[in-house]
């Protein structure tokens, strides 16, 4: 039976503010790297273009909220994207923090890159995007996460790997 709790689909309010966060983290990326180098930049909106279409493709094909609007919106963009998975097949998944490195360094690399632009020479500008980045891409995303998403996920009361992989309270 469904928990009561979860969102059948996602209130725009909550898809706005999810994806707010990350386009944030994504803008402010490419332009620290920008900075540096436009095909640095062009590269970085590459890697973060190919992570988005392998994350519709192969997670949310078999997700709950496939044709739905999830948290991200992203179940509704799935299905006219791509054709319906198996749902059985999305708690089957394993998710390791190998397969997470790829979503960490949408932030890292700019935060780096960024702190190397401070090395050359300091800015002002340069240093309050990476904290802003650092702040979005800890801060933002765990309330995005915590408080918005996971908490009123039917896919994670169906099984979800990512809750088992940071679900520090229940063990394997």
């Amino acid at each position: 039976m469904q928990d009561p709790c979860c969102h059948e689909h996602y209130p725009a309010v909550i898809v706005i503010i999810s994806n707010l966060v990350s386009l944030l983290i994504y803008v402010i990326g490419a332009y620290i790297l920008y900075r540096i180098s436009l095909i640095l930049a062009i590269v970085y909106v590459i890697f973060i273009l190919i992570l988005e279409f392998r994350l519709l493709g192969r997670h949310c094909v078999d997700c709950y909220y496939y044709g739905k609007t999830c948290a991200f919106g992203k179940g509704y963009l799935s299905s006219l994207l791509f054709p319906r998975g198996r749902p059985e097949r999305f708690n089957q998944k394993k998710i390791t923090w190998k397969d997470i490195v790829p979503d960490f360094l949408v932030f890292l690399i700019p935060v780096l890159a960024g702190i190397l632009l401070l090395v050359q020479q300091f800015s002002w500008t340069v240093l309050c995007l990476i904290a802003a980045l650092i702040f979005l891409g800890f801060f933002g995303n765990a309330l995005v996460r915590g408080k918005l998403a996971c908490r009123y996920c039917t896919q994670r009361e169906i099984g979800c790997p990512a809750e088992k992989l940071f679900d520090k309270r229940k063990t394997s």
